[in-house]
């Protein structure tokens, strides 16, 4: 038993002095692209909400409040301790999520907040019966990696977004989880989702014209320290691909529970407003010098990974093209 789990089941729960403890995957690149993209719509003045579909302990969700404007709604929709609607998905939530309570959850995330999200605890589903259509600019999936689930939720989240909203899918290529990819998949091919970007462990896409935030992203790629970006083609359209191995982190919130160890670790503390951590405040700040060059795996298992077999062939000729140069 693990010490996070003792903790849990004596009804003791720990308390995270800094983001960084707070228990999750949710990496450097991807918070990078959360906190430009919520940046930019600031700056834009963009209507809509927020919505997050499976939360784990909060860790991308603690994140994202601090994102939060004056007067947006954040809507978090979890199982967290109920029982899951069908046998896989309770099979699924028993082998990774023993020990996730909704008391881990709301610590966690008042650890850093004054105030919860709304949180609907059930199936994804559900979560379509508290937010309005058409009312969010923002969302996460991260819940079920079953397909039939995946697919349900990408629907949902297509009714729920604005015209220019963007939607975030993890586990996109991870090995475990086949039926995220194919349901990711599917919704480009068969259901209009057109890609925005791709990051080692989550999909960007838009279901509105994907160019204008495109250009400006790569704009805000270009030079940028410690980040490496291509465009690939797929499905007739651009993607960029980006990795951010030597980034440094963006500003986090601030844990009421921070410890002057805590201080000396952190990367950054201070919770920013969202202009703050902008486009033009990156570009202000970062150093220009050449983006740092890819790593040259093979061709093969980039095709295998990230890209459905349709494409696969187009692929491995790019890279091909790409070393001989």
């Amino acid at each position: 038993m693990t010490a996070r789990t003792a903790d849990l089941r004596d009804g003791h729960l720990p308390r995270p002095g800094q983001l960084s403890d707070v228990k999750g995957w949710f990496f450097t690149a991807d918070q990078l692209l959360f906190d430009w993209f919520l940046a930019r719509q600031q700056e834009r003045a963009e209507p809509g909400d927020l919505l997050e579909l499976g939360a784990y302990l909060g860790k991308s969700a603690i994140f994202l409040g601090a994102r939060l404007r004056p007067g947006d709604r954040f809507t978090v929709c979890d199982l967290f301790d109920s029982p899951a609607g069908d046998a896989s998905n309770s099979k699924e939530m028993a082998k990774s999520y023993a020990t996730l309570t909704r008391r881990a959850f709301e610590a966690n995330y008042l650890s850093f907040h004054d105030e919860l999200p709304e949180i609907v605890q059930g199936p994804s589903a559900r979560v379509a019966d508290h937010v309005a259509p058409g009312s969010c600019r923002f969302a996460h999936i991260d819940a079920s990696h079953l397909y039939e689930h995946v697919h349900g939720d990408i629907v949902t989240v297509r009714d729920l977004l604005t015209p220019r909203g963007i939607v975030v899918l993890d586990d996109f290529r991870a090995e475990h989880c086949p039926g995220v990819a194919a349901a990711t998949w599917q919704a480009v091919t068969g259901l209009a989702l057109r890609p925005v970007c791709i990051t080692p462990t989550k999909f960007y896409g838009t279901w509105g014209d994907p160019a204008p935030v495109q250009a400006a992203l790569l704009a805000w790629l270009t030079g940028r320290e410690g980040m490496w970006h291509e465009v690939q083609e797929v499905n007739g359209a651009p993607l960029i691909r980006l990795s951010a191995k030597n980034a440094k982190e963006p500003a986090h919130p601030v844990s009421r529970h921070r410890t002057e160890t805590a201080q000396s670790d952190a990367p950054a503390t201070a919770r920013p407003s969202a202009a703050a951590s902008g486009p033009q405040a990156a570009a202000r700040t970062a150093a220009p010098r050449p983006a740092a060059r890819p790593r040259r795996g093979p061709a093969r298992r980039l095709a295998v990974n990230v890209l459905p077999p349709f494409i696969t062939k187009a692929v491995v000729a790019a890279r091909r093209r790409s070393a001989a140069r």
